[in-house]
């Protein structure tokens, strides 16, 4: 098993009642060399006493607060900035880590010495009755990224991994972070979509594994960002992220991965933006969706 150390990055705003769960994910996991940043974006909850007294009971946790708020993308910024790990993951802290997802993903890059190795994922869904959440199946455009298992690939050998963007899926090399200047932008949502493709353009090789390695909330309160998207502002920065996203497979020359992106966003993304646009009481949301769609490959 593996004893390469691995910093995972967690940053909260407003999720005292989740992140216990977090960090006991981390806890429990097989992989011993681990450590934790808990980035605090200035909760007004008990997210901060929760984070303290984490770090109080355990030398693994440290806390960084943020005394505004400036966003996942700058909280996530801010840990990159801390680690000291040969490897950097990330979870948010309304999510949780499978125990064993942190030495399934050291143990590929030990062996292969790739850029960064993807695992697979599924949603964490609210209960029809009671306060509790069950994990679901993986989604197929889920699979599609990671099974079956790939060592050593690249978008051309492997242009559909493009459709697994989101941050905590995913465990790297440090040092190929700080080779390529790599950060999520700041001051928008979705700022995991354009670093997912960066990351993807820019590594020599990278892994994909089948495991599932963490269960993303859905939160029953329509917190999550993914539940905002009947806001404008919100699918304004969504479709933003999608077609940046693009442009950048693009300028890299990944035709194949710009295809295929291009045909799941048409698949899976848009079906429920327009079944929103059609009710939505402001026509500006109808115009800018339907002028993303003209700007998608075919």
């Amino acid at each position: 098993m593996s004893t390469t150390g691995v910093t995972v990055i967690v940053p909260g705003f407003n999720v005292a009642d989740y992140a216990e769960e977090a960090l006991d994910s981390l806890r429990a996991q097989t992989h011993e060399h681990w450590s934790a940043v808990l980035v605090d974006d200035a909760s007004t909850d008990d997210t901060r006493q929760l984070f303290a007294d984490a770090a109080v009971a355990d030398a693994r946790f440290q806390v960084v607060r943020h005394e505004t708020q400036r966003g996942l993308g700058a909280a996530r910024n801010t840990g990159l900035s801390a680690v000291q790990t040969t490897y950097t993951a990330f979870l948010d802290a309304d999510d949780r880590l499978r125990p064993d997802a942190l030495a399934l993903l050291a143990d590929t890059l030990d062996r292969t010495g790739s850029d960064f190795v993807v695992g697979a994922y599924v949603r964490l869904r609210p209960d029809a009755e009671g306060p509790g959440y069950t994990a679901g199946e993986v989604q197929p455009w889920v699979a599609a990224a990671t099974d079956p298992a790939r060592e050593r690939t690249s978008l051309s050998a492997h242009p559909v991994a493009s459709g697994n963007i989101v941050a905590w899926s995913k465990l790297s090399r440090t040092a190929f972070w700080r080779a390529h200047d790599l950060r999520f932008p700041e001051g928008r949502y979705y700022e995991d979509q354009v670093l997912a493709q960066r990351m993807y353009t820019r590594a020599e090789t990278f892994d994909v594994i089948p495991d599932v390695v963490v269960e993303w909330r859905q939160r029953r309160d329509g917190g999550s960002i993914t539940q905002r998207l009947a806001e404008l502002d919100v699918l304004r920065d969504y479709l933003e992220a999608l077609g940046e996203g693009i442009a950048v497979l693009r300028e890299a020359g990944a035709e194949a991965a710009v295809v295929e992106r291009g045909a799941l966003i048409r698949t899976l993304d848009l079906p429920p933006l327009i079944a929103i646009a059609e009710t939505h009481p402001d026509p500006a949301y109808r115009i800018a969706l339907e002028a993303f769609v003209e700007t998608l490959p075919d």
